[in-house]
Protein backbone atom coordinates (compact mmCIF):
# COMPACT_ATOMS: atom_id res chain seq x y z
CA UNK A 1 0.00 0.00 0.00
CA UNK A 2 2.82 2.33 0.78
CA UNK A 3 4.37 1.72 -2.63
CA UNK A 4 1.10 2.30 -4.51
CA UNK A 5 0.48 5.57 -2.66
CA UNK A 6 3.96 6.83 -3.49
CA UNK A 7 3.46 5.98 -7.17
CA UNK A 8 0.11 7.72 -7.29
CA UNK A 9 1.60 10.85 -5.70
CA UNK A 10 4.36 10.99 -8.28
CA UNK A 11 1.85 10.69 -11.15
CA UNK A 12 -0.31 13.54 -9.86
CA UNK A 13 2.46 16.13 -9.27
CA UNK A 14 4.46 17.10 -12.42
CA UNK A 15 8.22 17.35 -12.01
CA UNK A 16 9.77 20.82 -11.67
CA UNK A 17 11.95 20.48 -14.79
CA UNK A 18 8.85 19.81 -16.96
CA UNK A 19 7.30 23.10 -15.83
CA UNK A 20 10.53 24.94 -16.63
CA UNK A 21 10.69 23.38 -20.07
CA UNK A 22 7.12 24.47 -20.83
CA UNK A 23 7.95 28.03 -19.76
CA UNK A 24 11.02 28.07 -22.01
CA UNK A 25 8.99 26.73 -24.94
CA UNK A 26 6.36 29.44 -24.45
CA UNK A 27 9.07 32.11 -24.30
CA UNK A 28 10.67 30.75 -27.48
CA UNK A 29 7.34 30.82 -29.31
CA UNK A 30 6.76 34.38 -28.18
CA UNK A 31 10.25 35.37 -29.31
CA UNK A 32 9.89 33.73 -32.71
CA UNK A 33 6.42 35.11 -33.43
CA UNK A 34 6.49 37.96 -35.99
CA UNK A 35 6.22 41.46 -34.61
CA UNK A 36 4.70 44.35 -36.55
CA UNK A 37 7.35 46.61 -38.06
CA UNK A 38 7.45 50.21 -36.90
CA UNK A 39 8.67 53.39 -38.54
CA UNK A 40 11.84 53.00 -36.49
CA UNK A 41 12.58 49.70 -38.24
CA UNK A 42 11.77 51.28 -41.60
CA UNK A 43 14.09 54.24 -40.99
CA UNK A 44 16.87 51.97 -39.78
CA UNK A 45 16.53 49.69 -42.82
CA UNK A 46 16.52 52.62 -45.27
CA UNK A 47 19.56 54.26 -43.66
CA UNK A 48 21.41 50.96 -43.58
CA UNK A 49 20.59 50.38 -47.26
CA UNK A 50 21.93 53.81 -48.17
CA UNK A 51 25.09 53.10 -46.19
CA UNK A 52 25.60 49.81 -48.02
CA UNK A 53 25.12 51.46 -51.40
CA UNK A 54 27.66 54.13 -50.44
CA UNK A 55 30.20 51.59 -49.22
CA UNK A 56 29.82 48.97 -51.94
CA UNK A 57 29.97 51.47 -54.79
CA UNK A 58 32.70 53.89 -53.67
CA UNK A 59 33.71 54.79 -57.24
CA UNK A 60 30.28 56.31 -57.87
CA UNK A 61 30.35 58.22 -54.57
CA UNK A 62 33.84 59.58 -55.20
CA UNK A 63 32.83 60.40 -58.78
CA UNK A 64 30.05 62.65 -57.54
CA UNK A 65 32.50 64.59 -55.37
CA UNK A 66 35.00 64.89 -58.23
CA UNK A 67 32.32 66.17 -60.63
CA UNK A 68 31.16 68.79 -58.11
CA UNK A 69 34.74 69.96 -57.59
CA UNK A 70 35.35 70.01 -61.33
CA UNK A 71 32.42 72.34 -61.97
CA UNK A 72 33.48 74.57 -59.11
CA UNK A 73 37.02 74.66 -60.48
CA UNK A 74 35.68 75.75 -63.86
CA UNK A 75 33.57 78.41 -62.15
CA UNK A 76 36.42 79.64 -59.96
CA UNK A 77 39.33 79.71 -62.39
CA UNK A 78 37.18 80.77 -65.33
CA UNK A 79 35.74 83.57 -63.22
CA UNK A 80 39.23 84.70 -62.24
CA UNK A 81 40.16 85.07 -65.89
CA UNK A 82 36.99 86.92 -66.81
CA UNK A 83 36.01 88.87 -63.70
CA UNK A 84 39.19 89.15 -61.67
CA UNK A 85 38.67 91.28 -58.56
CA UNK A 86 34.89 91.23 -58.94
CA UNK A 87 34.93 87.48 -58.38
CA UNK A 88 37.25 87.80 -55.37
CA UNK A 89 34.89 90.28 -53.72
CA UNK A 90 31.92 87.90 -54.00
CA UNK A 91 33.80 84.62 -53.59
CA UNK A 92 32.41 83.83 -50.14
CA UNK A 93 28.84 84.18 -51.35
CA UNK A 94 29.59 82.03 -54.40
CA UNK A 95 31.00 79.25 -52.21
CA UNK A 96 27.97 79.30 -49.91
CA UNK A 97 25.60 79.33 -52.88
CA UNK A 98 27.40 76.47 -54.58
CA UNK A 99 27.34 74.46 -51.34
CA UNK A 100 23.59 74.96 -51.02
CA UNK A 101 23.13 74.10 -54.70
CA UNK A 102 24.87 70.73 -54.29
CA UNK A 103 22.64 70.00 -51.31
CA UNK A 104 19.54 71.03 -53.26
CA UNK A 105 20.35 68.88 -56.27
CA UNK A 106 20.99 65.90 -54.00
CA UNK A 107 17.72 66.39 -52.10
CA UNK A 108 15.68 66.88 -55.27
CA UNK A 109 17.13 63.95 -57.19
CA UNK A 110 16.94 61.77 -54.08
CA UNK A 111 13.17 61.53 -54.50
CA UNK A 112 12.46 62.23 -58.18
CA UNK A 113 15.27 60.16 -59.72
CA UNK A 114 14.83 57.35 -57.23
CA UNK A 115 11.15 57.00 -58.07
CA UNK A 116 12.01 57.09 -61.77
CA UNK A 117 14.50 54.28 -61.25
CA UNK A 118 11.93 52.21 -59.37
CA UNK A 119 9.53 52.65 -62.30
CA UNK A 120 12.17 51.47 -64.79
CA UNK A 121 13.27 48.51 -62.67
CA UNK A 122 9.69 47.34 -62.15
CA UNK A 123 10.02 47.38 -58.35
CA UNK A 124 7.58 50.21 -57.70
CA UNK A 125 4.78 47.84 -56.72
CA UNK A 126 6.83 46.48 -53.83
CA UNK A 127 6.83 49.92 -52.22
CA UNK A 128 3.13 50.32 -52.87
CA UNK A 129 2.40 47.01 -51.11
CA UNK A 130 4.32 47.84 -47.92
CA UNK A 131 2.21 48.32 -44.77
CA UNK A 132 3.65 51.82 -44.41
CA UNK A 133 2.52 53.05 -47.82
CA UNK A 134 4.62 54.35 -50.68
CA UNK A 135 4.90 57.98 -49.57
CA UNK A 136 6.58 57.32 -46.16
CA UNK A 137 9.03 54.91 -47.78
CA UNK A 138 9.91 57.44 -50.50
CA UNK A 139 10.25 60.23 -47.93
CA UNK A 140 12.57 58.24 -45.68
CA UNK A 141 14.66 57.17 -48.67
CA UNK A 142 14.92 60.83 -49.59
CA UNK A 143 15.98 61.77 -46.05
CA UNK A 144 18.63 59.03 -46.10
CA UNK A 145 20.03 60.37 -49.36
CA UNK A 146 19.99 63.90 -47.94
CA UNK A 147 22.12 62.70 -45.00
CA UNK A 148 24.59 61.21 -47.47
CA UNK A 149 24.51 64.39 -49.54
CA UNK A 150 25.32 66.45 -46.44
CA UNK A 151 28.44 64.34 -45.90
CA UNK A 152 29.64 64.57 -49.50
CA UNK A 153 28.80 68.28 -49.77
CA UNK A 154 30.74 68.92 -46.56
CA UNK A 155 33.79 67.35 -48.23
CA UNK A 156 33.25 69.56 -51.29
CA UNK A 157 32.93 72.62 -49.04
CA UNK A 158 36.20 71.90 -47.23
CA UNK A 159 38.05 71.40 -50.51
CA UNK A 160 36.58 74.65 -51.89
CA UNK A 161 37.76 76.56 -48.84
CA UNK A 162 41.25 75.07 -49.09
CA UNK A 163 41.40 75.70 -52.83
CA UNK A 164 40.40 79.35 -52.60
CA UNK A 165 41.90 80.17 -49.21
CA UNK A 166 38.55 81.49 -48.00
CA UNK A 167 37.37 81.45 -44.41
CA UNK A 168 33.75 80.98 -43.42
CA UNK A 169 31.88 80.66 -40.14
CA UNK A 170 30.99 76.97 -39.84
CA UNK A 171 28.86 76.61 -36.73
CA UNK A 172 27.48 73.05 -37.15
CA UNK A 173 24.14 73.68 -35.42
CA UNK A 174 23.40 76.81 -37.45
CA UNK A 175 24.58 75.45 -40.82
CA UNK A 176 22.82 72.09 -40.51
CA UNK A 177 19.56 73.60 -39.24
CA UNK A 178 19.30 76.42 -41.78
CA UNK A 179 20.51 74.34 -44.74
CA UNK A 180 18.34 71.38 -43.71
CA UNK A 181 15.19 73.50 -43.56
CA UNK A 182 16.11 75.22 -46.83
CA UNK A 183 16.38 71.96 -48.76
CA UNK A 184 13.24 70.53 -47.15
CA UNK A 185 11.26 72.64 -49.59
CA UNK A 186 13.28 71.00 -52.38
CA UNK A 187 12.24 67.60 -51.04
CA UNK A 188 8.65 68.75 -51.59
CA UNK A 189 9.49 69.61 -55.20
CA UNK A 190 11.10 66.20 -55.56
CA UNK A 191 7.93 64.57 -54.24
CA UNK A 192 5.82 66.41 -56.79
CA UNK A 193 8.24 65.50 -59.59
CA UNK A 194 8.22 61.89 -58.44
CA UNK A 195 4.43 61.76 -58.61
CA UNK A 196 4.46 63.17 -62.13
CA UNK A 197 7.13 60.58 -63.03
CA UNK A 198 4.85 57.76 -61.85
CA UNK A 199 2.08 59.14 -64.02
CA UNK A 200 3.98 60.09 -67.20
CA UNK A 201 7.10 57.87 -66.81
CA UNK A 202 9.81 59.54 -68.92
CA UNK A 203 10.18 63.23 -68.03
CA UNK A 204 13.90 63.20 -67.22
CA UNK A 205 14.70 66.24 -69.37
CA UNK A 206 12.21 68.39 -67.47
CA UNK A 207 13.51 67.12 -64.13
CA UNK A 208 17.08 67.99 -65.06
CA UNK A 209 16.01 71.43 -66.24
CA UNK A 210 14.54 72.23 -62.84
CA UNK A 211 17.91 71.59 -61.18
CA UNK A 212 19.37 74.62 -62.95
CA UNK A 213 16.38 76.63 -61.77
CA UNK A 214 17.72 76.19 -58.24
CA UNK A 215 20.53 78.59 -59.16
CA UNK A 216 17.97 81.32 -59.78
CA UNK A 217 16.20 80.56 -56.49
CA UNK A 218 19.44 80.56 -54.48
CA UNK A 219 20.50 83.92 -55.94
CA UNK A 220 17.04 85.50 -55.64
CA UNK A 221 17.19 89.15 -54.45
CA UNK A 222 15.19 88.77 -51.25
CA UNK A 223 16.05 92.28 -50.08
CA UNK A 224 14.93 94.03 -53.26
CA UNK A 225 11.97 91.70 -53.85
CA UNK A 226 10.61 90.51 -50.46
CA UNK A 227 7.99 88.26 -52.12
CA UNK A 228 10.80 85.95 -53.26
CA UNK A 229 11.21 84.82 -49.63
CA UNK A 230 8.20 82.58 -50.16
CA UNK A 231 9.92 80.68 -52.97
CA UNK A 232 11.88 77.47 -52.27
CA UNK A 233 15.51 78.02 -51.24
CA UNK A 234 15.39 81.82 -51.53
CA UNK A 235 14.88 82.71 -47.86
CA UNK A 236 17.02 79.80 -46.67
CA UNK A 237 19.85 80.89 -48.96
CA UNK A 238 19.73 84.43 -47.57
CA UNK A 239 19.89 83.15 -43.98
CA UNK A 240 22.68 80.71 -44.81
CA UNK A 241 24.70 83.53 -46.38
CA UNK A 242 24.38 85.54 -43.19
CA UNK A 243 25.26 82.52 -41.06
CA UNK A 244 28.37 81.41 -42.97
CA UNK A 245 29.67 84.75 -44.24
CA UNK A 246 28.69 87.16 -41.44
CA UNK A 247 28.89 84.63 -38.60
CA UNK A 248 25.27 85.00 -37.41
CA UNK A 249 24.30 82.15 -35.10
CA UNK A 250 20.98 80.35 -35.10
CA UNK A 251 19.67 82.00 -31.95
CA UNK A 252 20.59 85.44 -33.30
CA UNK A 253 18.04 85.25 -36.11
CA UNK A 254 14.65 86.76 -35.33
CA UNK A 255 11.66 84.56 -34.58
CA UNK A 256 9.94 85.85 -37.72
CA UNK A 257 12.87 84.84 -39.95
CA UNK A 258 13.05 81.35 -38.49
CA UNK A 259 9.28 80.98 -38.52
CA UNK A 260 9.13 81.89 -42.21
CA UNK A 261 11.91 79.40 -42.94
CA UNK A 262 9.99 76.61 -41.21
CA UNK A 263 6.69 77.61 -42.83
CA UNK A 264 8.16 77.59 -46.34
CA UNK A 265 9.83 74.22 -45.73
CA UNK A 266 6.70 72.57 -44.34
CA UNK A 267 4.41 74.20 -46.88
CA UNK A 268 6.31 72.99 -49.93
CA UNK A 269 6.83 69.55 -48.41
CA UNK A 270 3.10 69.14 -47.78
CA UNK A 271 2.28 70.54 -51.21
CA UNK A 272 4.63 68.08 -52.87
CA UNK A 273 3.12 65.25 -50.85
CA UNK A 274 -0.39 66.20 -52.02
CA UNK A 275 0.72 66.24 -55.67
CA UNK A 276 2.47 62.90 -55.19
CA UNK A 277 -0.60 61.37 -53.56
CA UNK A 278 -3.03 62.44 -56.26
CA UNK A 279 -0.64 61.55 -59.09
CA UNK A 280 -0.08 58.01 -57.79
CA UNK A 281 -3.81 57.58 -57.16
CA UNK A 282 -4.58 58.66 -60.72
CA UNK A 283 -1.92 56.25 -62.01
CA UNK A 284 -3.68 53.43 -60.15
CA UNK A 285 -7.05 54.46 -61.54
CA UNK A 286 -5.67 54.52 -65.08
CA UNK A 287 -3.88 51.20 -64.58
CA UNK A 288 -0.45 52.58 -65.51
CA UNK A 289 1.22 52.30 -62.13
CA UNK A 290 3.52 49.45 -63.11
CA UNK A 291 3.77 50.22 -66.83
CA UNK A 292 6.86 51.66 -68.46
Amino acid sequence: MVVVTAGTHEDEVPPADASAESDRAAAADEHESPRPATYYHLARAVLYREFLVFVRYPANAVGGIVISLFFFGVLFYGGQLLAGQALADSLEGIIVGYFLWTLSVGAYSAVSNDIGSEVQWGTLERHIMTPFGFAPVALLKGVAKVVRTFLTSAVVLVVMLLLTGTRLSLDPLTVVTVAGLAITSVLGLGFAAGGVTVLYKRIGNWLNLLQFGFIVLISAPVLDAPWTRFLPLAHGSALLQRAMVDGVRLWEFSAGELGLLVAVAVGYLLGGYVVFHYATRRARRLGVLGDY
